[in-house]
């Protein structure tokens, strides 16, 4: 674009075409430069409201990280308190474990003790009946004599066989009987005879039956049926 210096002169100043041309080449410059400010102002709007978005982005991922960070802290805290509440159990059962041994170990001891007793008692009481037996004179030989007899036996093979038994207990002389009991194969019947006889001998003969006297007294036997046909007779 040409200087103002550098125009022609003519007879009424500068040369009109060439300021024309001068200024018109002007304008296109400025029109020039405010598009590419404009252009430049839009770039400008466009990249701010990119950093306001990124700028947005950024603070909600630091409100996130502050979040996952304080529900780490509180996981952390629960962790800890599950660890310690863990800790506390288990002793608890250790502790509970040791009582339950110890416990255990003392109901053994009172069980043993127990059992010991019992069988010093039965033992006693064994003994007892064997001196007894030994000093009442043989039931077999001399008779039993008129009264309410209490009489155990067994074990029987069903209720037949007590039935039979029942009936030998009548032909040996009783004249009341009545059976009390019969449960898991030992029967207990009561017996009136008013007339002396020798009742177990007479049982044994008329009942078919091989049994033992485990206990013999004036109102109460007690019968255990010897369930081995070769075993020597024990009550003739």
């Amino acid at each position: 674009m040409p200087r103002m210096g550098s125009f022609r002169w003519s007879l009424f100043g500068y040369s009109r075409p060439e300021v024309d041309g001068a200024i018109n080449a002007r304008n296109g410059e400025i029109m020039e430069l405010r598009s590419s400010l404009a252009d430049r102002a839009e770039q400008l709007a466009v990249q701010e409201e990119e950093t306001t978005t990124l700028s947005g982005m950024v603070i909600e991922r630091e409100r996130e990280i502050r979040d996952l960070s304080e529900r780490l802290r509180e996981a952390n805290e629960c962790h800890d308190r599950s660890i310690a509440s863990l800790d506390a159990v288990t002793a608890r059962l250790e502790e509970m474990q040791a009582q339950a041994r110890g416990q255990a170990t003392r109901i053994r001891m009172k069980a043993l003790r127990e059992a010991v007793e019992v069988s010093r008692k039965m033992q006693a009481l064994s003994d007892a009946h064997e001196a007894e037996s030994t000093e009442m004179p043989s039931l077999n030989g001399s008779g039993h004599h008129p009264g309410q007899v209490k009489l155990e036996i067994g074990p029987l093979g069903d209720f037949s066989q007590l039935v039979g038994f029942e009936d030998a207990v009548g032909r040996a002389g009783a004249s009341e009987i009545s059976i009390e009991r019969f449960s898991e194969g030992r029967a207990t019947l009561s017996i009136r005879h008013d007339q002396p006889s020798e009742l177990l001998r007479e049982l044994e003969e008329l009942s078919g039956l091989e049994f033992k006297v485990r206990h013999a007294a004036p109102d109460n036997l007690i019968l255990d049926i010897d369930e081995d046909p070769g075993s020597e007779r024990h009550a003739a």
